[in-house]
Parts: structure tokens; sequence; C-alpha cells
């Protein structure tokens, strides 16, 4: 694997080179840009080009919201992983439904944050226990009507099984070798499902399909 470039957003600077530096052993990991806040990131992402950003929340200027959103718009290709302090769980859902791949908590150990960007890079989101409890509880606990399979949505045999092998965290190529088809067929099922369904990721179909348990 090639080394994965990562930009750092956090208005302390001390945390900020606390994570490269606990890091820096992993070699195919390479920082590329660090920013005291989201206007700051934003300017510097089209020349360091990173992979991967650990997104900070509270921030001056611009926070880390309003700024995993503008680089969800902006940047598509980019992964943003959240690494905040807050465990509210209004902050997981709004950002896991607004363009984040992963939400980490700064009591992580190196080793986590190391795994989260590794997955998102490959399959394009990270699910750790603690986003899935809320999934979980959300899943039980539905606070507005969406539709479900027995009402306006009617997915096929096909892109229910991609769904749940999505769900089981499998790449677009391990879900092409489980099926049997190509990779490119399991991304176009994808991009029509997203679209069907109004969300703008892998990580954002799988929150919905666990909210309206459309996997078994």
């Amino acid at each position: 694997m090639s080394q994965i470039k990562v930009a750092i957003a956090d208005d302390h600077q001390i945390f900020r080179k606390g994570v490269i530096l606990s890091l820096r052993s992993y070699t195919n990991l390479k920082f590329v840009l660090e920013a005291e806040n989201g206007d700051e990131l934003l300017a510097g992402l089209a020349e360091a080009e990173p992979d991967v950003i650990l997104m900070d929340l509270r921030m001056p200027g611009k926070d880390g919201i309003e700024t995993t959103k503008a680089v969800n718009k902006l940047y598509p290709n980019i992964h943003v992983l959240v690494l905040t302090m807050y465990e509210d769980e209004r902050f997981v859902t709004h950002l896991m439904e607004n363009g984040a791949n992963g939400y980490l908590l700064k009591s992580s150990d190196p080793s986590e944050i190391k795994k989260a960007i590794l997955e998102v890079y490959t399959k394009g989101y990270y699910l750790n226990n603690f986003v899935n409890r809320i999934l979980l509880k959300k899943s039980h606990n539905k606070v507005k009507s969406i539709p479900t399979l027995n009402s306006e949505i009617q997915i096929s045999d096909k892109e229910k099984q991609v769904i749940r092998l999505l769900c089981m965290e499998y790449t677009a190529q391990e879900i092409a070798k489980e099926m049997e088809i190509s990779a490119r067929t399991v991304e176009a099922i994808k991009d029509r499902l997203m679209e069907r369904f109004g969300v703008k990721n892998s990580v954002g179909l799988v929150f919905f399909a666990m909210k309206n348990s459309l996997i078994d």
C-alpha cells in the first residue's frame, strides 16, 4: 500500500503534535497538512491533497461541523475522520449524515486512530463500538418517518446483498468476489442506492440501512 496522506485540523498545537508523534511509527501514514481551524484547512487542501483528514469539532472561525460539510462538497474524495472530545450522540448522527466517514473520541488509542485511517481509506468508512451503539439506538428509536421496504422504497435481492456486505465492512472488491460480479457493478449499485436514499457516501448508506432495518 502506498503512503496515506493525512491532514489534521485542531486549534490546540500540543494535541496536533501529539497525534502526529504518536503515529510516526506507522510509516504508511504521512502528515501533509496541519491547520488551526477550518478556514486554514480548506485553504491548504488543494496543495496538500490529503487522503484523510482528522477533524476536531470546536475550533475558532469555521468549526469542524461546517468544515466537514464544506470538504464533502468541495473535495468528495477526501475522507473525514472526526476526532473530538464530544460524546454527544447528536454530533455523531449529524456528522455521519453530512459527510464524515468516521467518528473518534480524543481518548482513542493511537492504534485505533491508525486503524480508522486505514479503514476509511480502503473501505470509505469506519464504525467503532461507540458509533455502532448510537446507530443501533437510533434504529430502535426512530424520531421521524423514514421510508422502508414496505412502503416507497423497494430494493432488489442483489441490492440488499450489497447493503448487507457493506454493513459487514466488505470492500467493493470483496463484495464483487463474494457475489461473483465485477467491482464496477458493485460501485454502480452503491451509487444507485446512495442516490435513491439521498445519502452522500458509503457510511451514509450503512447508516441509512441500519436506521431503517434494511439488514437482517
